[in-house]
């Protein structure tokens, strides 16, 4: 007697292989039979005639650390199938908070992990035990964030951090590895991480390397004009190391470098062929999602938010400030008109959601840089954006490579729980039925159904050494998605991205329905994997 039998299946099993016809017959949250099932016994039966059963998708970047405390039930990535998030990316984690204290951890990495959650947490079992007793519906993939370290240790000024500083990092990684974080993660263009060189990064990655499968993951430094040196700068930081390197959501943003993919994914190839383990995650959409903290110099950021904010009203500091911003980085001004609002948390700046930065600017009758110093004091310094600075053949290209994988950039959400006012980046509900239906099914199409599916499920397994997910395969987890290839596509627009997608009728976790027919059953079987258990 199984628990569910899925009948009539058309299987892709998240190797790569051509699909194939089978039941599957599910027991104790594991798929336990893989083959005709038609005199078999369950509890409930599940026809799937004419649509595809795969693994659960795994997004190898998010930023739901604590959007799955605020909305448990992370339905914008339910109903596309997601059954695991993994966190902690760009620097940015919940934890450690060392002798700084959860209250300075969320002054610094609450500005992008934004809610209305007062953070407690020290340390990542702190943090996993909050979101398991609270219930979440999918899992969650925890990494650190190395600006959470330098918080923790005091090292937030632009300067090298001190021996003691770099001792106490050291020894707060390697307690968050094994407590379960499967990587550290580095945030380059934004402070405080960009302030470290790559020889404190390779002294951190040092620390923690010996712990098997740990990774090192890299939300790139800012180099205008070159798109290969933040490449091989990761590169670098894997191979002195001796750690695998996973590339944050690949992109060509400086308008410059449009079309010039193919010499970077050589630099990619050239090291795998040299022996470093280096793969990367992108995400289908020609626009990125970034705070305007990230137009304004590093310098003027260093220290607490205090310092920050006493440099835009110092006249001398603000001066530079602006006419470094108007400028841009690197001598490349910013197009101030597809910098756009996401989020807004100051109640009299409400009106301006939706609204770019150029036409803030008109409406303030300022200059675009001078808009911008104002919005980050009103908004002491997080103020979301969504930024149209890509094109559609690089992404494409770099969607195709073998060496990509699928990342959203995105965080869970609900429709109508604490986030239904911003005006997030589609991609949070729109990801991967976007791929699915967008790049698989219409034409020309970037990928087969099969090899998207493997950079959805068995790839980002496999990278994470999650041993019992990733795959169809009899003994593995039940973590499941049902879907109708002739429908999946995703809803979400910038206009209107408060849209679920749509031609998933059921995704199961642990066996578990999450979504049953097209409806989340708010169920809560997810939970935290952490690394070197069973997972």
């Amino acid at each position: 007697m199984f628990d569910i039998i899925i009948q009539n299946s058309t299987i892709i099993d998240g190797t790569g292989s051509k699909r194939f016809k089978s039941d599957i017959g599910i027991l104790n949250g594991k798929i336990s039979a893989i083959g005709n099932l038609k005199d078999s016994n369950a509890n409930r039966f599940i026809n799937a005639t004419n649509l595809i059963v795969s693994p659960g998708f795994i997004d190898m970047h998010t930023h739901s650390d604590v959007s799955l405390l605020v909305d448990p039930g992370g339905e914008s990535k339910a109903y596309q199938g997601v059954t695991t998030e993994v966190t902690g990316n760009c620097s940015y984690s919940t934890f450690p908070a060392g002798k700084a204290g959860p209250e300075k951890l969320q002054e610094f990495i609450g500005q992008t992990l934004v809610s209305n959650k007062t953070w407690t947490w020290n340390t990542l079992d702190d943090w996993a035990n909050d979101l398991e007793n609270n219930g979440i519906s999918i899992n969650v993939v925890p990494q650190l964030g190395q600006a959470a370290l330098q918080v923790a240790s005091g090292a937030t000024e632009d300067r090298p951090a001190s021996e003691s500083e770099m001792k106490d990092m050291k020894y707060l990684a390697a307690e968050a590895i094994e407590q379960g974080a499967y990587s550290l993660s580095t945030g380059l263009s934004v402070a405080p991480s960009a302030y470290s060189s790559t020889a404190e990064i390779i002294e951190l990655c040092k620390a923690i390397s010996h712990y098997e499968g740990v990774f090192y993951v890299t939300h790139a430094r800012v180099n205008t004009g070159n798109n290969l040196a933040p490449i091989e700068e990761a590169i670098e930081i894997g191979v002195k190391s001796n750690i695998p390197v996973q590339f944050s959501h690949l992109a060509i943003t400086d308008r410059r470098l449009y079309g010039q993919g193919e010499s970077m994914i050589d630099l990619f190839e050239k090291a795998n062929d040299s022996g470093l383990d280096i793969t990367y995650d992108m995400y289908p959409y020609t626009a990125a999602g970034a705070g305007l903290n990230q137009t304004i110099p590093l310098w003027a950021q260093a220290g607490t938010l205090d310092k920050y904010m006493s440099r835009l009203k110092d006249p001398n500091t603000r001066r530079k400030i602006r006419e470094e911003v108007a400028e841009g980085i690197g001598g490349i001004s910013p197009l101030w008109d597809t910098w756009k609002i996401a989020y807004i948390n100051n109640e009299s700046n409400k009106h301006l959601l939706g609204l770019s930065v150029e036409e803030i600017a008109k409406e303030r009758n300022v200059e675009p840089a001078e808009a911008v110093l104002q919005l980050v004091e009103e908004e002491k310094g997080s103020v979301p954006t969504r930024v149209h600075n890509r094109v559609e053949g690089d992404v494409r290209y770099f969607m195709s490579h073998k060496l990509g994988m699928i990342g959203s950039d995105g965080r869970a959400m609900s429709t109508d729980g604490f986030y239904k006012k911003a005006l997030p980046h589609p991609r949070y509900y729109g990801t991967h039925p976007r791929i699915l239906g967008r790049y698989v099914r219409e034409k020309p199409s970037v990928l087969t159904l099969e090899d998207a599916i493997y950079k959805m499920t068995g790839f980002p397994a496999q990278r994470l050494n999650l041993q019992n997910r990733g795959t169809i395969e009899i003994g593995k987890i039940a973590d499941i998605v049902i879907f109708n290839p002739d429908e999946v596509i995703d809803k979400a627009t910038f206009e209107e991205p408060h849209q679920y997608a749509a031609g998933i009728p059921f995704v199961l976790v642990k066996g578990i329905p999450i979504v049953d027919k097209g409806v989340h059953t708010q169920a809560r079987p997810g939970k935290v994997l952490r690394r070197g258990q069973k997972n």
